[in-house]
């Protein structure tokens, strides 16, 4: 399979997943996985609720430790750090959440700014001027500073969590379902303030998302992951890493059928309709 990288030498993998193995109560949840990421790339993780996406997601962060394998960032193995040291590894690391995770209590301007408060010494000035700076990227105008959440829109929302993302100015960006509950013109203002974050930032990027739309469009390479409790004993939990432009051509049905919206041998696997 023609894969969407070229092979990276070891200084150009900044996220290194080997053998990672994920266990909740004796349920598999990730099985061997293993999977290189290239500072600078922007991989989709795609595939069907209940496949591990946001797990391997927060295994990446250290917010999930492994049953077995290792996650290595830049070069450290991210779950053998002590609570300081992950706190320094974390900060690198912008998370961008499904359903934006802003702090309700909070106005905009304090959200946004909250990450500089917790991490930096800089002064308030400089702080407002970040914030402001970042919200005017992701298209809102400065009166959004004092508002709450509860008065923004969904997509505002969704762009407020990017700025947030952003203010650290992180070597990796994790977007969690960016788009879900958006109807299709904001979900493509998010698919684009995607791919101009990229080219404004140096920034390496994983979207996690049910969305083909997103997937193809901001995407250099898709990895379409399956349930671990439906796989044969030695099939790989990765069923596709290649080419957004070329995942029609696979030759697994199941990844097929995902990216069509098809329900295929799934309906028959759910036993519907089969008699009473």
């Amino acid at each position: 399979m023609m894969h969407a990288r070229l092979e990276a030498d070891d200084a150009d993998c900044l996220i290194e997943v080997d053998n990672l193995l994920v266990q909740f109560d004796g349920q598999t949840i990730l099985r061997d996985i293993g999977l290189s990421i290239p500072r600078g790339e922007t991989l989709a993780l795609i595939g069907e609720s209940g496949c591990g996406k946001t797990v391997l997601l927060k295994s990446l962060i250290g917010l999930v430790n492994p049953t077995h394998g290792e996650v290595l960032f830049d070069g450290q193995n991210i779950h053998g750090l002590n609570d300081k040291q992950l706190t320094e590894q974390r900060i690198r690391f912008g998370f961008v959440f499904q359903n934006a995770a802003l702090f309700d209590s909070m106005t905009i301007g304090q959200n946004v700014a909250f990450p500089l408060k917790q991490h930096t010494n800089k002064p308030l000035s400089e702080i407002r001027d970040i914030v402001f700076q970042h919200l005017k990227e992701v298209g809102l105008p400065e009166s959004v500073v004092w508002k709450k959440p509860a008065e923004l829109s969904g997509g505002m929302r969704k762009r407020v969590g990017l700025a947030r993302a952003l203010v650290l100015k992180p070597d990796v960006v994790l977007y969690d379902e960016p788009t879900t509950g958006l109807d299709p013109i904001m979900s493509d203002v998010i698919n684009e303030l995607i791919l101009r974050t990229r080219s404004k930032y140096p920034v390496t990027s994983i979207v996690v998302t049910h969305d083909m739309r997103t997937a193809q469009k901001v995407a250099d390479r898709m990895i379409m992951m399956y349930p671990a409790a439906r796989l044969k004993e030695a099939e790989p939990q990765i069923l596709y890493d290649g080419r957004p432009e070329e995942v029609e051509d696979c030759p697994d049905q199941r990844v097929t059928q995902f990216v069509r919206g098809e329900a295929g041998q799934r309906i028959e696997e759910m036993g519907a309709f089969t008699g009473d």
